[in-house]
């Protein structure tokens, strides 16, 4: 088969289009021929030899795929196989073909088709993971949401709303602020013209819970920005990775913080998670509450122009790779 490798970290141009063995299933595992996969902010950091692949996962980029189960391992039933699919991966989604958990694997939503079916997983998993499980977002409460135009950020816009929460986003241009408009967030706030914790606490009086993607430089803005008993989540680190804080700020809040990786999750805990996002946000996305949004689509050989587009700023929503 061929995938997307690169001999060392660097730029988008280290990457190429090669021939590499063909993935064989482990037991419990399902081979994918796929069809389609999507660009994340985690396929440019293990690019630039930031973010590791977990041991024994694959090395090749990507974190999701959709496409159809064409072998099993050992312990399952031969039954799946020709069932069309979409999974969450530890890596090896740029390829023609990868080996995934089963427990990983999930259906594809009524009415999405194959194709586009390939930029769900990771958002649909990281941001109800994240919203439920860590933020506990309840119906009333505000969610402040930096990155609005991003894959994460369109699909937590949709899911926060569905949940009956007030958002308020941050974004770098009007056009992705118009975008997330579209998509029910209440306050938006071009964050080069104006102090995002100026403007929640003059709207709203601070927000209860905050999905960051910034890390350092936004650190102590977010508990700013927070209600008392406010609780954030990191699960990046686009503004970087360390920073100071007066404690005290946080103490005086009650403020709860947390930080997650879904790729570092254990398999059982993100099985758990792929189970109630095919309970919960696939049926939201079959009956119009969700829809994907995708920017583009472009070959899987064109990966390297693809990444290049989401570092630049340059999508809004997710960029979808076709390798079949």
């Amino acid at each position: 088969m061929f995938a997307i490798t690169q001999k060392a970290a660097g730029g988008p141009e280290t990457l190429e289009w090669t021939k590499v063995p063909d993935p064989r299933p482990e037991p419990g595992e399902v081979i994918i021929d796929v069809t389609a996969t999507a660009v994340n902010r985690a396929d440019i950091l293990q690019r630039q030899g930031h973010y590791p692949p977990p041991p024994g996962a694959s090395e090749v980029l990507g974190l999701e795929c959709s496409g159809t189960i064409v072998s099993v391992g050992a312990a399952l039933t031969l039954d799946r196989i020709g069932e069309r699919v979409t999974a969450l991966l530890p890596g090896g989604g740029y390829a023609q073909k990868v080996a995934v958990p089963v427990g990983q694997v999930m259906t594809v939503p009524e009415g999405v088709s194959l194709l586009d079916a390939g930029a769900l997983p990771e958002v649909a998993c990281t941001v109800w993971s994240n919203l439920k499980w860590v933020l506990n977002l309840r119906e009333g409460e505000s969610i402040l949401i930096h990155g609005g135009g991003s894959g994460i950020g369109t699909m937590a816009i949709q899911v926060a709303k569905a949940m009956g929460a007030k958002v308020v986003v941050t974004a770098g241009s009007q056009a992705k602020l118009n975008t997330c408009a579209a998509l029910g967030a209440d306050v938006l706030i071009n964050y080069n013209d104006a102090d995002f914790v100026e403007v929640v606490t003059k709207e709203l009086g601070g927000v209860d819970a905050i999905l960051d993607n910034m890390g350092a430089a936004y650190f102590e803005r977010n508990i700013e920005a927070l209600k008392r008993n406010g609780r954030m989540v990191i699960i990046g680190t686009q503004g970087g990775a360390t920073t100071e804080f007066n404690i005290l700020q946080a103490l005086r809040k009650n403020v709860s913080i947390s930080a997650t990786s879904l790729r570092a999750r254990p398999d059982n805990e993100k099985a758990a998670i792929c189970r109630e996002v095919e309970k919960v946000i696939w049926p939201w996305i079959t009956d119009g509450t969700i829809k994907p949004i995708i920017d583009r689509i472009m070959p899987i050989e064109q990966a390297a122009a693809a990444q290049q587009l989401l570092e630049n700023g340059e999508a809004t929503g997710k960029v979808v790779l076709q390798v079949r």
